[in-house]
């Protein structure tokens, strides 16, 4: 299949890659190194996404030239239905792009490729190269190349950008998904000059003050824990606005409310325009939190890292948390 999904790309004459609804560092990291891939080959190729990418994220080389459907509809709308091969990288099914984005992503023509790491993934596209396994879907697209024996399109640029991709959806190596394969990987990714530590600090070391300032009142003020295995951390749309919040300046709290010693499982609720959005993580194989998002909160994911939504109140969100959590916590 790998050979397949390489020979599609150099049949093509007009690329599109697209990702997820609210881009984390493996959805730019896997579309990004797909994108210098195609231009090692000599491709037309577009990145287009359904909105803006996390500030701490714009220092990938490829990401200010990355299309955003909320900002230009008609020429993201244009790219999907003109392109002859058209990618979904790091989601599992068309409406993870959002209604608007996915109906057009759906009416496109073009041969369809989704290349994905989420359980269950829906037929949507042509091939389906889905492995939940697999700790990123940039690891994923390593090992496309390798597979097909084309590791000789592996830059410095797409390098870093895996290197991104894999180092942020595995919580910096941290998580059960990581295995022996992955640090090949990434050894290989360092013998070819991929500078690991200025990854890390691009990503982690560029906090403003308003950023720290947030996530001081949402860890002394806005944590919650329950039974010592349970964390909580809420913000409302005007507690943002007080720390003058901009798009990434949450990321990691819910990783840092998980930290705390006892903690089974955490969750982080943002109040969006209309809706909730939650973010869930856990510890171990036996605290589900995907499946907790996919029957209550509209979302999925991994068993330690998923996503959801509540339409409804911030307090009736989390009440509904506090009501099903423990359907899904290891009994031990």
């Amino acid at each position: 299949m790998e050979e397949e999904i390489l020979r599609k790309i150099e049949q093509a004459s007009d690329i599109t890659i697209t990702a997820h609804r609210s881009p984390d560092g493996d959805s730019v990291g896997s579309s990004l190194a797909l994108y210098h891939i195609c231009k090692k080959l000599g491709k037309n190729v577009t990145v287009c996404f359904p909105d803006e990418i996390p500030y701490f994220l714009m220092w990938v080389k490829g990401a200010k030239d990355i299309l955003i459907f909320d900002n230009e509809p008609e020429k993201v709308r244009e790219k999907l239905l003109s392109c002859d091969l058209l990618f979904a990288l790091d989601y599992n099914g068309s409406s993870r792009m959002g209604i608007e984005m996915g109906a057009v992503f759906d009416a496109s023509s073009a041969f369809k490729i989704m290349i994905d790491h989420h359980t269950h993934p829906e037929q949507f596209v042509d091939i389906s190269y889905s492995f939940p396994e697999v700790g990123s879907t940039s690891q994923l697209l390593f090992q496309v190349l390798k597979n097909a024996n084309r590791l000789d399109l592996l830059t410095v640029e797409t390098g870093t950008a895996i290197y991104l991709g894999i180092m942020t959806d595995t919580g910096s190596f941290r998580f059960p998904s990581v295995t022996a394969e992955t640090h090949r990987i990434l050894a290989q990714l360092l013998e070819i000059g991929v500078k690991h530590y200025e990854i890390h600090e691009n990503v982690y070391d560029t906090n403003t003050v308003d950023r720290l300032k947030l996530r001081g009142f949402a860890l002394s003020e806005k944590l919650e824990v329950i039974n010592n295995e349970v964390a909580i951390i809420s913000l409302t749309q005007n507690e943002l606005n007080d720390f003058h919040y901009k798009k990434g300046d949450t990321e990691g709290l819910v990783n840092m409310a998980l930290s705390v010693e006892g903690m089974k499982v955490a969750a982080f609720f943002n109040e969006a325009d209309d809706y909730i959005k939650i973010s869930f993580r856990s510890k171990g194989t036996g605290n589900k939190v995907n499946l907790l998002s996919q029957n209550y909160f509209n979302g999925g994911g991994h068993i330690n890292a998923a996503g959801g939504r509540y339409e409804g109140s911030m307090e009736s969100a989390i009440t509904l948390f506090k009501e099903k959590v423990y359907e899904f916590l290891d009994k031990e």
